[in-house]
């Protein structure tokens, strides 16, 4: 696309008057703090290594397995365990240490909104 020389484009952006001159920029980014999506980071990590553990076997290998640490905070403790116990029914290892080790990691862990889980 040539232009000539002397002429030059611009762009114009038009402004809402109603638009509040002062602005909040950044909510969005501190809805979470780092240190809460931190550590349901390394409980997600330590979940992938338990399994590991569990299944014995490399991640391709083991089997179609979604543990939504989200659902489980909306259960009550004993159903937390129950629900874990469905979805390892079929580990043939002991999964006690694997679900006391979830649960103790889970204690005081916030429920994520919409926006941020996946």
């Amino acid at each position: 696309m040539a232009s000539e020389p002397g002429t030059q484009s611009r762009v114009m952006f038009q402004t809402k008057e109603e638009e509040p001159p002062h602005r909040k920029l950044g909510k969005l980014t501190v809805k979470y703090n780092r240190k809460d999506l931190q550590r349901r980071l390394d409980i997600e990590e330590w979940i992938d290594g338990q399994l590991h553990l569990l299944y014995d076997c490399e991640e391709e290998e083991i089997p179609e397995l979604e543990i939504d640490i989200d659902e489980l905070l909306e259960l009550p403790d004993e159903e937390q365990r129950t629900r874990l116990h469905e979805l390892l029914q079929e580990c043939g290892k002991p999964k006690e240490d694997f679900i006391n080790g979830l649960l103790y990691r889970m204690k005081g862990l916030r429920k994520m909104s919409g926006p941020l889980k996946k």
